[in-house]
């Protein structure tokens, strides 16, 4: 395994296609994001599912790969569109994944990305609030 392959499984990544995520993750996956953490490729299996089922569209543009000894780096775009986010809008989530590999498969995977990005800003009030705290911080 190695982060091409995981670059391309992302790219084509799509609710259709989610019956092949144990081609990519090792059965004892450790995944965890800025909201999450889930061990075990049943339980990824059944937050991709949930997470397909609820938005329009989620899909990634992979911008850079990594190597390292046992694992790498991926940097990318999510592409998310949720009806309760932005009324309906696309949002648009920079974020990098720290992969490791073990047996030809990713045992451990962390994403790091804004969740006030992906999530808090895009809603009614909360959103201009936090909006207005980072312009404040900004000057």
């Amino acid at each position: 395994m190695d982060v091409q392959t995981v670059a391309l499984f992302y790219a084509q990544l799509n609710k259709h296609n989610l019956n092949t995520l144990h081609d990519i993750y090792h059965d004892e996956i450790v995944f965890e994001d800025a909201a999450h953490r889930m061990k075990g490729l049943a339980a990824l299996s059944d937050y991709f599912t949930n997470l397909y089922q609820n938005v329009e569209r989620c899909n990634f543009t992979i911008h850079e790969q990594h190597p390292t000894d046992n694992g790498g780096f991926l940097t990318w775009t999510m592409h998310l569109q949720h009806p309760k986010l932005d009324r309906g809008q696309l949002v648009n989530v920079q974020g990098i994944s720290h992969l490791r590999f073990q047996d030809n498969k990713v045992i451990y995977q962390r994403d790091y990305f804004d969740l006030g990005e992906m999530l808090y800003e895009q809603l009614p009030l909360l959103g201009r609030v936090i909006r207005w705290i980072k312009r404040g911080l900004g000057q």
